[in-house]
Parts: structure tokens; sequence; C-alpha cells
């Protein structure tokens, strides 16, 4: 009886096109080294059709073998003398490079995220393969990627820079197997890096960052010392923009059209002229008009798109920026994850960020599940709002019409992979079920205990702090690392008698010793559930076998750590506030040792996740930056120990240390060497805290 179904194994042969471009060639290495960690060695590949080729990739040669529609793919069998072959059918290039990828996911059983998650491939001996034909289905979202923004992880886990090909490959490779087709390949990074070039030699389509109209170098950085406003120097700018559009012209571009000012500010801050709504719409519009020209002289059928982001959103709803009818127009989420207008330091208007159902023409989103607002963003933390808001948004985005682009603000990637999974399930089905997919993607990195692992994932989204009224105001690592580097500069100069406005956003205009009691409380409130988290972590991570134990270790171990560890150092940091209020100088010297000490405790955390391959990867951490609040934390202890320990750094010693019998007689000459800020601190808090059973 003849069998119904394809065998694959070590020495299978794999026919690729004759005539192979550069993406598929990459995706074909992909399954080439696949093929070797399932196997234990590589296909034969031969580069032009055989009856003896067990797989066969080619390009469709009507539309009854693949869906007339870019991207499709389609899996085919043929028999030849009682041996069935498979053939990977693809439209174009990407339909192939999707069909191989999604072959490697079900039949070779390699993770999307194999790289970033560590997850271990497991060796077969064989594999079969039903000869049932496939057609792939049209992707929910047309334009879907990733923006590889604040990527200081990815530029500092290597020497060189900009970042190299070993870095961006990963990188490509995971929104590829994600489904995606898009990339903003980094920020700002030097224009001879590899990494657009990368991206497209991917299959990838580049598009850009809305404060790098066209993809342009940046006014400033051209021509420095010029002031960047467009109705003095239109010709400065439009060289830039000529410049870009060469190019780029024959490349898979999503032209991104905007006006935004230098740094991704309103231009009006270089500007000020332009002091009303009206004046700077008709800027915006006049600005976006003319690239829009520029591009449509070079570029056939160009695909555009404009960035509502920010104060451009605003100034469009109002109605004061017009945009060309067949640009896709880009609507954003606040950064933390509610589709409505983002938060400008203290202003937070909250408008909602969506087309109505009178706004025409193509729409799409630019959504963040990682952010860097120097307030309470995320960014060596997963996303800290409930899964649940992102599937809601987006899904809402998508019943809007907001169909035809999704760009995610993905960061770095190995500590976002489970929000980064919802969003590929979302742009790839258009919608999803949280519950079943944490089931399943727990099931995908964990060997053992994943039911248990899934209820602590649902637990982190619980625990992370609520800061204000609205679902979406819940804290990331950076709330306990950039508001308490405020209070500390606002408290060393000398300001403690007035406000810290920086900090409205989160507490209102309250006295400065109020703000600091506010954040306090948050944190206080909030520790009691990320200790019981963290040691339900430790406790699950001893029953794990060993391989398991490391991954869970970086991908949810180490979050856990740095919330609690991030809220220890910030209470303490305020009970050293309060201690100085109370003129207890040396208390507070010891509740800024204590700070200190729990903040390297997050050092050390992430440290302890750089085994292996990630050696250094989080030497880049200049985001959240826990080495520049360790540094301010220093100086405060110094400036304290200088309140009355000065000037010869030994009167704590002998008030509180010194034995009874020594202070009143010891020499003075006997003694010289004054204990270190540490030892003193150490030595002060034992003392202090001996009866009441503190650490």
């Amino acid at each position: 009886m003849k069998s119904s179904y394809v065998v694959i194994d070590g020495n299978s042969i794999i026919s690729i096109p004759e005539n192979i471009s550069t993406p598929v060639k990459y995706a074909v290495d992909m399954i080439a080294r696949d093929h070797t960690k399932v196997f234990g060695k590589p296909p034969v590949l031969v580069s032009s059709f055989s009856e003896k080729a067990d797989l066969v990739i080619r390009y469709a040669a009507s539309d009854k073998e693949c869906p007339a529609r870019p991207e499709a793919y389609s899996y085919r069998f043929t028999e030849n003398n009682g041996k069935w072959s498979f053939h990977i059918i693809g439209f174009d290039d990407l339909g192939i490079i999707y069909g191989l990828l999604e072959y490697s996911r079900q039949y070779l059983e390699v993770d999307p995220f194999w790289f970033w998650g560590d997850i271990p491939v497991n060796q077969k001996t064989n594999i079969h393969i039903p000869t049932n034909d496939f057609d792939s289905l049209e992707k929910a979202v047309k334009y879907r990627g990733w923006f590889v923004n604040d990527e200081v992880c990815l530029i500092g886990w290597k020497e060189e820079y900009p970042p190299t090909k070993e870095i961006w490959l990963p990188v490509f490779e995971a929104l590829l197997r994600c489904g995606g087709n898009m990339v903003i390949p980094g920020t700002d990074l030097p224009k001879y890096g590899v990494h657009a070039d990368l991206a497209a030699e991917m299959g990838l389509w580049v598009t850009h960052h809305h404060a790098e109209p066209l993809g342009a170098e940046m006014f400033l950085r051209a021509f420095p010392g010029k002031t960047p406003s467009y109705k003095e120097h239109p010709d400065l700018f439009e060289s830039l923009w000529e410049e870009a559009i060469e190019k780029q012209k024959n490349q898979k571009i999503v032209w991104v059209l905007s006006f935004r000012g230098q740094g991704d500010a309103p231009f009006w801050h270089y500007d000020p002229q332009f002091d009303t709504p009206e004046k700077r719409g008709a800027m915006i519009s006049k600005v976006v008009h003319r690239q829009y020209e520029m591009i449509r002289k070079s570029v056939d059928s160009p695909v555009c798109s404009m960035a509502l982001y920010g104060e451009i959103s605003e100034l469009y709803k109002a109605g004061h920026i017009k945009v060309p009818d067949d640009v896709i127009k880009i609507w954003a989420d606040n950064g933390y994850g509610k589709m409505v207008s983002r938060r400008q330091g203290n202003e937070n208007y909250r408008i909602p960020s969506l087309p109505t159902a009178d706004d025409r023409g193509e729409h799409g989103i630019y959504y963040h599940i990682t952010f860097h607002d120097l307030q309470a963003s995320n960014h060596l933390t997963m996303f800290p709002s409930q899964p649940e808001l992102i599937t809601e948004e987006l899904e809402k985005a998508f019943d809007a019409g907001a169909l035809s682009y999704l760009l995610l603000n993905s960061g770095n990637i190995r500590m976002h992979i489970y929000p980064l999974d919802i969003v590929s399930q979302l742009w790839n089905n258009g919608s999803i079920n949280v519950e079943e997919h944490l089931l399943a993607f727990t099931g995908r990195l964990y060997k053992t205990n994943t039911k248990e692992i899934a209820q602590l994932y649902r637990s982190y989204f619980e625990k992370t702090i609520s800061y204000g009224p609205n679902t979406d105001d819940k804290a990331g690592d950076e709330f306990y690392h950039h508001p308490a580097r405020k209070i500390l500069g606002h408290w060393l100069q000398g300001k403690t008698g007035i406000p810290l406005e920086k900090l409205y956003w989160a507490t209102g205009d309250i006295p400065f010793t109020d703000q600091v009691k506010w954040f306090l409380e948050k944190c206080q409130n909030g520790l009691t559930g990320w200790e019981q988290l963290l040691q339900q972590c430790r406790d699950l991570s001893l029953q794990l076998p060993e391989e398991d134990r490391q991954r869970f270790a970086d991908q949810l171990l180490l979050q856990a750590e740095l919330h609690a560890s991030g809220c220890r150092g910030f209470i303490s940091l305020c009970n050293a506030f309060n201690s100085f209020t109370q003129n207890d100088y040396p208390l507070a010297f010891v509740h800024a040792s204590r700070s200190i000490d729990y903040y390297k405790e997050s050092k050390q955390a992430l440290k302890h996740s750089e085994q292996g391959k990630w050696e250094h990867f989080y030497r880049g951490d200049w985001l959240t930056n826990i080495d520049s609040t360790i540094y301010s934390l220093e100086a405060l202890r110094k400036f304290l120990r200088m309140q009355g320990d000065c000037p010869d750094f030994f009167l704590w010693y002998k008030e509180y240390l010194m034995p009874e019998t020594e202070k009143y007689i010891y020499l003075e000459n006997t003694h010289r060497n004054p204990l270190s800020d540490d030892e003193l601190a150490k030595r002060l808090a034992e003392k202090f805290f001996e009866k009441e059973g503190k650490r």
C-alpha cells in the first residue's frame, strides 16, 4: 500500500529555485540550519528541479497552484514511483519565505523565538508530512512589523557600533517567523550601518521613524548651526529628502511623510512664529504635500503613510491638517497601550486616537509594547498592563478600519517575546483568545509545570503598580528610576521647599514632601505583591529541570526581581528623605545606603541573566539606567554624611559605634582611618535596627 505522507530526514534533498533571489536565499539558509539542528546534518540542496527531491521550493506557475496575491503560498504534493514529494509554492518572495518558515514551525518545530527565548529544538530521526494540500490565508493586516526602537541593549551588547549583521539577523528572522513584513531597523543609527540594507535583503519592507520623514538625515546633523525652519530653508530640507528618495527609490519602502522638529519634538519649538493651531497645521500640510510630490516624481505607485503622532494627531482631528487621499494615516497609542493621545510632560488630554467612520482612505496604527518616556514606562520589563488591553485596543482599531498598517514598537526582543507573540497572532489572524494563547505560549517555552508558569505570568500583570485612574496607568521599570532621580536632584539642589513640577503627571501640584510620600505609598503598596510573586517564582524555579530553570529565570523571574528590588530601592530613598526632614542624618544615611544596595540587586539580577551568548547584553541599559540611579544615590549618601559626620568623618562612629568605655579616653592620633560609607552604613544599620529585627 502506498504511503500518504512525505518523509523528511537527514538525507532529504531540497530543490531550490534556479535563480534564487537574495530574500529566498536567506530563508533557505534558515531552513538548512533548522534541518541541521533537527536531523544532525544539513539537507542536500540542488538548484534545479529533480524528481528525487523530497522538498521542492518554487514560484507559482498559475493561480491554480497558489492564490494570486502578494505573500501567498501553498503546499502541494506529487507522487513519483510511489514516493511523495512536498512542494512549497509561493506567489512571490515573501510567499516562499512564509511557506518555508511555516514548514519549519509546524513540522520541524522550530519556534519563532528560538533565538531570543533560548528555546531548544528537538532532534528527530525523521518527520512525516501528510499529503494534504494547503493554501495560506491572507494576513489580517497588510503592512505589519516592528519598530526596533530604544534598542540600547542591542547597541551595547557587542563592542561594534552600529550593530553588525550578527545582531540584526536574528531580529529580522524572528520578525519574518512571526509573519511580519515591515520594519524600522533602529533609531537614528548611522546611515553607513548594515541595518536597513540587511532588512531589505531579507525581503522586508523598510519604513521610517516619524521624526525622520522619508528616512532622511536629521536637519541639524546635516546643517549644524542652521535654524531648522522649513520656512527659512526649504531648499536645505528638500535636499535631504531628495537624497533619501534617490537612495531608496528602488527598494520596498513604506514612505513616512511627516514634519516634526529635531529630536522628535514639535517643530514650533524651533520656530515660535507658528503660534496657533491653524498656522502649525497649514505648515505640516504644506510640507507633507511637498514630500508626497517629490516621491511620486521618482517612484511608481509609492506606498505612503503619515504618522498622526502626538501633536500631529490633535491638529488633524481638529481639521487643521490635510493629508493626500491615498496616504495611509497612522494612529498611535499613548505608549501604554491605550489608543488615545500620549502624555506630554504633565499634559494628558487622552484624545481618542482612532479614525472616525467618516474618515475615508486607508488607516493603520503605531502601537507600543515597550516605551521610553522618563516617567513610568517599561523597557527592561514586559508591557505592564493586562494582555487583554492589547487585544481589546487592537481589535477595536481593526474594527475602525485600521487594517492597512500595524507598526509595533518592540524595543529589543529578548524580554518582550510574550507580548510580541500576542501581537503577531493579532496581525496574522485579526483576533486572539488570550487565555488559550498563554497556555500554548508557556507550552512552547517550557517542558514542565506549564500551567503553574502560566498562572505566574497572569500574576505579573496583576502586580504592576497602578499609578493613576486609568486601566493603562500601570508602572514599568522606569517608574523606580526616573522619578527617583528627579527627587534626588531636586533634594540635593536645595529645592525641597517647592514642588517638583516634573512629577505633576503622577502626584499633581502638591508640596514636595507630599510628592515623596505619594511615591513611597505607591511602592509600599506594590512591594507586597512583587515580593509574593518573586517568592512564588523562586519556589517554582526549584521544581523545574535545569534547562527550563534558566529560561524561566531570564523570561519571568528576572522581571519580578527588577520590580521588587526597584520598589525596595525607591522606598528606602523616600525613607531617607523623611529621616532627613526630621534632622536624623545618620538614619537618612543608612536608608540611602540601603537604597543603593537594593538597586544593586537589580544590577545583579541583570548580570545573572547574561550567561552564554547573552554576555554583556544589559551593558547598554542607558534608558532605565540603573547605574545612574546608583550614582545619584551615592552622591546623596556623601551629602548626608557631610551633615553630621564632617569634617573628620569620625563623629558618627564615636557617637553610635564606639564602646562606651572608649568614648572619653581615646586619643585623637589613634583614630585616623574613618570607616568607608559602606562599612559605616552596615554597622549603623545593625545598631539602629537590631531591636526592630529589620534587615
